[in-house]
């Protein structure tokens, strides 16, 4: 018969095959120089207290999850909890299912009571409107923390040229506001605001206060990169980088504790100003993410009905990553698409209303606060007085094509300088290498215009489109309204040789940029990648534009031009160019498509626009995919092992589960437990002999059907636990999962039992469920692992792990990885392995 063939085979045994695939987070699967670690273990113990029908959730797919009647559940139910069941270590992935289950007993037990007294309908109204109080409170600290970063990094981004003598705390700009000295041409000068040479050396000019200059920005941009990664490495290693991966992997059901907690928050809303003001080539919009998403875990924990239930607080979560990109771009639809299609692993019709009303929230109190200083949401609002042409879809795709081949490029060069990072000792010097980092930033980037402002700045001025209010280097075209001379009719669009110089100059910038941009993105201090990869593309499409802009214009017979631009009249917007460019670039980079073309517009008002920035940011993913699928924070999720399965990828493969289960051939037996036969000793002595976190449950040796999982930090603390409050528990006293005692000698000591701790319906396949299937499951559902059985008998087990490495094998073509025992963290006799990465 076929299931005996299968265990002699190899598959399964009296003792079952060691499935040592579920095997220590410390096996490392080695692909492609990744690390990957993996969980699955806590998944399908169930709370006692919480033991209703309600949590007893039976997901059997063929196999012998044993499911108990819900009258066994109501019985348990006379049983005290036992405190600490059912919650999670760090490094560990929640069970979806489970948590959903606990939260809908919650809710019956919660309208159950309401009409009970004034004070239960009280709690539930309490209860039904947690869910908005606390994006309400997470979209208000989200708007305040981007209002005061960004007024801080203005200054301090300032402080780099020099200083208002009138006051100290003005920014440049504050502090010419109320000068009456200030020229059309030279309207950032006034005698408030005084350069570090005038104030050192006494002088503005020559080569002595142009040298002092140059050093005070390098000294000022080396202090504040000293000082952001210091802060990070003493006390908040978590608050590095952007934060976006580690918040999708988070979402995705992972638990990395203080990752969103007040150190966290508060060390990375300070070192972003700092990193920022440091003039490095990164922005403060992704980081802004993560900020908003520690508010909302804070927050959360305001409120029983996310402090106790992991499911529900990524649901807040989800709504706070909403409100970041909301206070970020000022783009509150934008930020909840990118919730949608970026970060969230389980987005809800309900998920979807509080992250529209939390980005709602978010982006009322920055128009209130007005950080920006021009009445509106955005940084980068533009205005264009004419409209594009169909000619211009081909420039606009070649940007796209720009951006597809810069995302590529971007992240392959990224993912191996961080790789190399992580296998070289010039990654365990964070501070030397940031330091470093910076001093050639600072020292490349002064003498250029273009690279030595903010970088938001640098986005604003190329975005703008070319008006007599101008006095930008790249608006210097010859025209009657500038006082030049008088030109014939069309000739306001001949550009002077100002205008090629800032092209020049803009062609070394966007070399610049590209190079620090890769060395950048990964150190230890927060990095977002926003800004860095918009202000590539408003470069190229900036220069782009300026080139079609003057080929229309000595050429407007040719047959492209002579149908739409008629002779002296402006056709072409070298700043919507810049737009499509800068949404092009971060596509490529990011793989976003929707979201993104709906966060420029939003970030620009350029609704009008938005059929140029489709066109280019989907040709950016056609191109930039046809390079690899993954985006740079799939990359980067790949490239530190964490226990993600997107559910972007396409499994197309006609493996079946028994090809990827553990056990495999030639594996040792795995340990197993019986339902009623066991001593507390020979349990305690499977636990210390191993280092599993869950086991098996049969009925007997002989029968080897099974009857559910039970996981080895649950039987840890329910053994302690019965030590504590019950007498006459020894060493021999018999072990049952049970609903009734066996039947023992009259002279026995007093039984265990465990039944309240075992998951009586593990999720369960058989062993010809094609592996397409077990994937969507495993997506769909938020699985850690699914028995494998061939009726009712166990034969093995996959894990997630198990699914990441198999997926790995097949994206490199090798043989299935056979992980030696002796390599293995986790005794070959375990089923599961631990999670710590």
């Amino acid at each position: 018969m076929e299931s005996e063939q299968l265990f002699n085979r190899g598959f399964g045994r009296n003792s079952y095959n060691s499935i040592t695939s579920a095997s220590s987070d410390e096996e490392l699967l080695d692909g492609a120089g990744v690390i990957m670690d993996f969980h699955t273990t806590e998944d399908d113990n169930l709370l006692d207290g919480d033991a209703s029908p309600g949590s007893n959730y039976a997901m059997s797919n063929g196999g012998g999850g044993g499911g108990a009647s819900s009258s066994t559940h109501l019985l348990d139910l006379l049983e005290e909890p036992i405190p600490g069941v059912g919650t999670y270590d760090d490094f560990h992935t929640i069970d979806w299912v489970r948590e959903k289950c606990k939260d809908r007993e919650r809710h019956r037990k919660i309208n159950s009571k309401k009409k009970e007294s004034a004070w239960e309908f009280t709690k539930s109204l309490y209860d039904a409107w947690s869910g908005w109080l606390v994006v309400t409170l997470t979209g208000l600290a989200s708007a305040l923390s981007l209002s005061l970063s960004h007024a801080a990094a203005d200054w301090l981004n300032d402080l780099k040229e020099g200083v208002c003598l009138s006051a100290m705390w003005f920014n440049h700009e504050q502090c010419c506001w109320d000068s009456n000295e200030t020229t059309f041409a030279e309207r950032d000068k006034c005698p408030q605001w005084k350069t570090w040479a005038e104030l050192i050396l006494g002088q503005a000019e020559g080569p002595g206060s142009y040298i002092m200059n140059y050093f005070m920005f390098t000294f000022w941009a080396l202090s504040f990169a000293f000082l952001a990664v210091s802060l990070v490495k003493v006390f908040a290693p978590y608050a590095c980088g952007s934060g976006i991966p580690e918040i999708k992997t988070i979402l995705s059901g992972f638990i990395i504790r203080g990752y969103l907690g007040k150190w966290t928050l508060m060390i990375k809303t300070i070192t972003l100003v700092l990193a920022v003001a440091s003039g490095l080539s990164l922005g403060k919009e992704g980081p802004l993410v993560h900020v908003a998403c520690c508010c909302g875990n804070i927050f959360s924990y305001l409120f029983p009905k996310y402090s106790k239930n992991e499911a529900k607080k990524r649901e807040v979560l989800s709504a706070a990553s909403a409100a970041g990109v909301s206070v970020a771009f000022g783009a509150p639809i934008g930020g909840v698409l990118f919730s949608l299609e970026e970060v969230s692993y389980y987005f809800p019709l309900k998920t979807l209303w509080r992250s529209f009303f939390a980005a709602l929230v978010a982006a009322f109190v920055l128009r209130s606060i007005n950080p920006f200083g021009n009445s509106r949401l955005v940084l980068f609002y533009v205005e264009y007085h004419t409209p594009w042409y169909l000619f211009e879809l081909f420039p606009f795709i070649l940007l796209g094509v720009f951006g597809g081949l810069w995302g590529a490029f971007f992240i392959r060069a990224n993912i191996a300088w961080c790789r190399r990072r992580k296998s070289t000792r010039f990654g365990k010097y964070p501070v030397l290498e940031v330091i470093t980092v910076a001093a050639i930033t600072a020292i490349v980037a002064f003498p250029n215009p273009y690279t030595r402002q903010n970088t938001s700045e640098l986005i604003k001025e190329l975005f703008t489109d070319c008006g007599p209010l101008e006095s930008s280097q790249l608006c210097q075209y010859r025209s009657q309204m500038n006082g030049s001379q008088a030109y014939p009719a069309g000739s306001d669009a001949a550009a002077t040789p100002g205008v090629y110089s800032a092209m020049w100059q803009l062609s070394l910038a966007l070399i610049f940029k590209i190079i620090m941009t890769i060395f950048t993105f990964g150190l230890k201090v927060p990095s977002g990648l926003f800004i860095p990869s918009m202000a590539i593309g408003a470069i190229a499409g900036r220069i782009v534009g300026i080139a079609v802009e003057q080929l229309a214009y000595y050429h407007h017979d040719w047959f492209l031009f002579r149908e739409w631009c008629e002779v002296g009249a402006d056709c072409i917007t070298p700043g919507l160019y810049a737009m499509v460019g800068a949404a092009a670039c971060l596509g490529g980079v990011t793989r976003m498509t929707v979201s993104l073309v709906v966060i420029v517009f939003e970030l620009t008002g350029g609704l009008e626009y938005i059929v140029p920035l489709m066109a280019a940011v989907m040709t950016s993913k056609w191109v930039g995919d046809a390079f690899g699928r993954e985006g740079i924070y799939e990359a980067h999720i790949r490239l530190n092992g964490y226990p993600f399965l997107d559910a972007k990828e396409e499994f197309t493969h006609t493996t079946l589960a028994r090809e990827v289960m553990r056990p495999r051939r030639n594996d040792l037996p795995l340990a197993v437990l019986t339902q009623d036969d066991m001593t507390l000793a020979e349990l305690q002595n499977i636990i210390s002999q191993t280092s599993c976190n869950g086991f098996p449950v049969i009925v007997s040796k002989e029968s080897q059907r099974l009857v559910g999982f039970a996981l080895r930090r649950d039987i840890t603390i329910a053994i302690e636990n019965a030590r504590r409050k019950q007498e006459g528990i020894m060493l021999n006293s018999r072990v049952y999962f049970t609903q009734h005692a066996p039947t023992l000698p009259a002279d026995s000591p007093r039984p265990l039992k465990l039944r309240s701790i075992l998951d009586m319906s593990p999720f369960t396949v058989t062993d010809h469920t094609p592996m397409e299937i077990v994937v969507d499951i495993f997506r769909k559902l938020g699985l850690r692992q699914c028995l494998v059985t061939h009726n009712g008998i166990l034969l093995g087990i996959i894990t997630k792990k198990n699914i990441l490495e198999h997926l790995e094998e097949l994206k490199q073509h090798v043989e299935p990885l056979v992980i030696s025992p002796s390599h293995s963290v986790c005794h070959p006799r375990c089923l599961f392995y631990q999670n710590r990465f």
